[in-house]
């Protein structure tokens, strides 16, 4: 038997508070949580594109070098990561307005339009994505 905070015996030792291995988050509260780290993401996102458009000004050897980390694997990757983070904000940004129209707020009805959102999020990226790769010759 374990003891409590107290040192007497407890015959059914539990977590004092919920914590992550008894206790599971809503989807709801995930959406939360990646809306608020979507908007940071895009912030350094906008960053991103802020450089590449002072490179522009500043001359052809200056966009060549930050279109070249662009174009490799790592800046593809930050581009992909923040292409999501723009489509997931903008629905779930979406999402919230019919919030604030008092629309939408039983808990099936939120969790429906949060699945709307990650689906929107995938095929909006995938999408974007496809066209992008198809206009620039698959580069």
């Amino acid at each position: 038997m374990a003891a409590d905070s107290k040192g007497t015996a407890n015959p059914h030792p539990r977590p004092l508070s919920p914590h992550l291995q008894v206790y599971r988050l809503p989807m709801l509260a995930i959406l939360s949580i990646t809306h608020r780290a979507t908007g940071v993401g895009l912030a350094v996102g906008t960053l991103m594109l802020v450089c590449w458009l002072v490179a522009a000004a500043n001359g052809e050897a200056a966009f060549n070098s930050v279109n070249g980390f662009l174009g490799s694997a790592i800046g593809r990757l930050l581009l992909f990561g923040w292409s999501v983070a723009l489509f997931f904000h903008l629905a779930n940004g979406i999402r919230h307005l019919f919030w604030d129209a008092v629309m939408g707020f039983e808990i099936r009805s939120a969790e429906n339009s949060g699945w709307a959102v990650i689906a929107f999020t995938a095929v909006a990226t995938l999408l974007a994505w496809s066209i992008g790769l198809a206009v620039a010759g698959g580069n």
